[in-house]
């Protein structure tokens, strides 16, 4: 049980973010453990309500990589990983869309929409959102990001709507292709000038120690982020969400957060209190 004087604490610690935020893009990347957890989906969906209700513009992005695995697995199809990605062949890529798109995506529509007609599901194929090219040969249909089209996402928060992006895109063939959602959360942001994007894992943030949840770097810059993954501090699982909240940062968008999705109401947490919980990207340039 909190106690009042706690609780007051953090009221009057969120009141200036929210007038400093109000009207603001916030880009949510989701996925990990928050999203298998029952509790913790639900209280996700109530802090993304809670930002809308404040005036905040949120957009989620979400990826569902274990989903995918375990409906592969049922179907008797291998799962193999090529430096981290998951090598899509056309089976497998329309696998992938069934578990992003028609479940993945249904499910947060679904939690946020107990608290009123607020979400829409939104494909990276729809309206030309996302324009895809092949990663690798080798990876099948497996792309990266290489333009971004937000029309769709503008008239959704004109509407005030809050949208959620699955992470598929296609190339300007119409070949539909599976991108990492980090990197999808990242350029989104870019795009619409987001205020934050907010990258919810299972680690607290960035360590300088992986073993020792003490050595959390509470703020780094673009730079000094390059400078730790030279250095090998960054392991290789972090990467992607690195070089996503590089490229934010460098391209307009105020902050990026890595935060740990796994503690209750993290990401109110993160934006509406002095001391946050994660880990915070700027470009370290004066703005």
């Amino acid at each position: 049980m909190i106690d009042t004087k706690t609780t007051a604490d953090v009221l009057s610690q969120a009141l200036p973010y929210i007038q400093r935020f109000r009207g603001k893009v916030v880009v949510v990347k989701y996925g990990g453990n928050a999203m298998s957890d029952e509790m913790l989906s639900a209280q996700f969906a109530e802090d993304v309500v809670l930002m809308h209700s404040v005036g905040i513009k949120p957009i989620i992005v979400h990826g569902g990589g274990p989903q995918i695995t375990e409906l592969m697995a049922r179907l008797g199809k291998t799962t193999e990983f090529r430096d981290g990605h998951r090598v899509t062949d056309a089976e497998s890529l329309d696998i992938t869309r069934m578990v992003l798109v028609g479940k993945v995506s249904r499910d947060i529509v679904t939690l946020i929409n107990r608290h009123g007609p607020l979400a829409v599901g939104v494909s990276g194929e729809d309206a030309g959102l996302l324009l895809a090219t092949a990663r690798h040969p080798e990876l099948g249909f497996v792309g990266d990001v290489e333009a971004v089209n937000p029309t769709i996402i503008e008239r959704l928060l004109a509407e005030d709507l809050i949208p959620v992006v699955s992470s598929i895109g296609t190339d300007e063939e119409g070949q539909a292709y599976n991108i990492n959602a980090d990197t999808v959360a990242g350029a989104l942001a870019a795009a619409l000038d987001a205020e934050k994007v907010v990258y919810l894992s299972d680690v607290e943030g960035l360590l300088e120690d992986v073993t020792d949840p003490t050595t959390l770097i509470s703020r780094v810059t673009a730079i000094e982020l390059e400078q730790l993954v030279s250095a090998g501090i960054v392991g290789t699982g972090m990467i992607p969400k690195v070089a996503a909240c590089v490229h934010a940062v460098r391209h307009g968008v105020h902050s990026a957060h890595m935060i740990n999705g796994t503690t209750p109401h993290v990401l109110l947490l993160e934006i509406f209190t002095d001391s946050g919980m994660g880990t915070m990207v700027t470009s370290g340039e004066l703005s």
